[in-house]
C-alpha cells in the first residue's frame, strides 16, 4: 500500500508530509532520505494510530489529494511522491516460492557472503525494492 506524499525543499533539504496523516513528517538531506525517512515516519504512525485503536485510512489517489481544495496552499510548490508503508509486525511467516535454481544459488551465495540467512537477505532485498519504487 502506497500513500500520496507531499515532498518541499527548505534551505536545510527536504520535508515530507501525508495529507492522509496529519501531523506525521520527516525530513531528510536529499529527497532520496526524505523518501526513506518518509516511508519509516509513516510506518511509526500507523503503528501508534493502531496501538490506540484508531481507523488506518485507505491511501487516497493523486487525483483525490489534487482535487482536494483544503490542500491546496499545503501542496503548492510541493512534489507529490507515492511512500510505501511497511509495517514489521514483529513475526515471520513460512512461506513457499518457486524460484530458478541458478537464481536460488545466487542468492545462497550472496546470502553467505553478507553472513545472513536466506530469508533475511530476501527480506532485505524485498524491503529495498519496494522502498525504491
Amino acid at each position: 500500500m502506497r500513500y500520496v506524499s507531499f515532498i518541499h525543499r527548505d534551505e536545510v533539504g527536504y520535508g515530507v508530509s501525508f495529507p492522509d496523516f496529519p501531523g506525521c513528517v520527516s525530513v531528510g538531506d536529499t529527497v532520496d532520505d526524505a523518501i526513506r525517512h518518509g516511508s519509516k515516519a509513516l510506518a511509526f504512525h500507523v503503528e501508534g494510530l493502531a496501538e490506540d485503536g484508531e481507523a488506518i485510512p485507505e491511501p487516497r489517489t493523486i487525483d483525490a489529494i489534487k482535487a482536494d481544495p483544503e490542500l491546496t496552499d499545503w501542496r503548492r510548490e510541493a512534489d507529490l511522491v507515492l511512500i510505501p508503508l511497511l509495517l514489521d509486525r514483529g513475526s515471520s511467516r513460512r512461506v513457499n516460492i518457486s524460484l530458478d535454481r541458478g537464481l536460488l544459488e545466487a542468492i545462497d551465495d550472496e546470502a553467505r557472503q553478507r553472513r545472513m540467512t536466506r530469508s533475511a537477505f530476501l527480506a532485505t532485498a524485498a524491503r529495498r525494492e519496494i522502498e525504491a519504487t
